[in-house]
């Protein structure tokens, strides 16, 4: 049964994590360490401080309260645990549905510049036609949406839960939007439904190399180029994919009991994968970045949120969708997104109907280039209505 659902945590959790913060303890910092060990003492210390000082929640609880939040249960998928999701309603009657799903580190805070246009083009500089009735859910056991209790909760069964909340809210015909965790879900809404789901849309596209001979002799300078920058990225940048994915409780001990461990494992992905260039604030704000660290806090949820990867891995489906997608697929590929395979090679798993390069951006698209992502959603689906 979907019932209402009021983002509100007591005043005693907030003075939680401030008292928690006015005891941090940061570990010694090698000179000129810069990035190149991780998160910079002095980032994280300024972030802390902010945090502490002037960073208001509450503010956040009402933004995100703007949306209309709900919970059900889908007790063949999650059992007893329930599944929170945000589900705003286009004031445009024939708007078409769409489900966005998020990924790791992220949140449905992410969505909250993109939700407003989606639903409500008119009002953001847009045409009726391009509206969306828009459902944002939480992934289990992120943020507001309970934990599975059971082992096996890959990512295949999250693109089942998708499926299934979509049937719970009556929806015959919709798309499918996301990246990162949310991008390969919907990879597997596409194949599993496509009787249902017309088409979907993918900001971060994940495909395997072909195996054919001499493959690399096909590509441009500028794809191999790009491939180079991926092996770099795979090199530097697994190591996180690596412990979540073997022993996501043991590190959860020190995540879920410290705001300056959960801070620092949480935003140092957001330089890394944003296009920020050297600095971490030029694509995010301070409040920005902190709000989806508090969510991950209030809720506790950051130890089941990388269980994700050890199920993932251990059913073999950390990686691309495991069969050829047929439904329509638009792709928007942001330059500094970590995989930005050849066209061709993702024309091998997908039925690539659209393909948009961007001219900036990366990972977090929705936060960084919304007007990019949200336009480039609308003219995808304009033809899949």
């Amino acid at each position: 049964m979907i019932e209402p659902f009021r983002i509100h945590f007591d005043d005693a959790a907030i003075h939680d994590l401030k008292s928690r913060l006015d005891r941090t303890r940061l570990p010694d910092e090698i000179d000129d360490a810069g990035w190149d060990y991780g998160l910079p003492r002095s980032v994280l210390a300024d972030l802390l401080d902010y945090w502490r000082t002037r960073f208001d929640w509450r503010a956040w609880e009402a933004r995100l309260t703007a949306f209309d939040h709900y919970k059900t249960r889908l007790p063949a998928l999650l059992g007893d645990s329930r599944l929170h999701f945000i589900h705003q309603r286009s004031p445009h009657d024939d708007a078409f549905p769409l489900v966005v799903t998020h990924g790791w580190p992220g949140s449905v805070v992410e969505f909250y510049k993109i939700i407003g246009p989606l639903t409500d083009p008119t009002a953001h500089g847009g045409k009726a036609e391009d509206a969306f009735h828009v459902v944002c859910p939480s992934i289990p056991g992120y943020g507001f949406s309970d934990a599975p209790r059971t082992r096996g909760f890959d990512i295949r069964r999250l693109g089942e839960t998708v499926i299934a909340l979509m049937r719970e809210l009556g929806y015959a015909a919709y798309g499918a939007q996301g990246g990162d965790w949310g991008s390969m879900a919907t990879s597997y809404v596409g194949l599993l439904d496509p009787e249902h789901c017309r088409a979907i849309h993918l900001n971060m596209v994940a495909v395997p190399r072909p195996r054919d001979e001499n493959i690399l002799e096909t590509l441009t300078a500028d794809e191999l180029t790009t491939l180079a920058k991926m092996r770099e990225n795979m090199r530097e940048e697994m190591g996180y994919q690596a412990i979540q994915g073997t022993k996501p409780q043991t590190l959860g001990y020190g995540l879920a009991d410290s705001p300056a461990g959960l801070a620092g494992w949480i935003i140092e992905k957001f330089r890394a994968w944003g296009d920020t260039g050297a600095e971490l604030l030029t694509r995010f704000t301070k409040d920005e970045l902190l709000a989806n660290v508090t969510l991950y806090w209030l809720t506790n949820t950051i130890t089941s949120s990388t269980r994700l990867y050890y199920e993932s891995r251990r059913s073999g489906r950390l990686g691309p969708v495991e069969a050829r997608v047929v439904v329509p697929t638009g792709c928007a590929i942001f330059p500094h997104e970590m995989y930005r395979p050849p066209r061709r090679w993702a024309e091998r798993l997908y039925n690539v109907q659209r393909w948009t390069v961007m001219p900036s951006g990366g990972h977090f698209a929705a936060l960084e280039e919304p007007r990019l992502l949200v336009d480039d959603i609308r003219a995808f689906f304009r033809g899949y209505r």
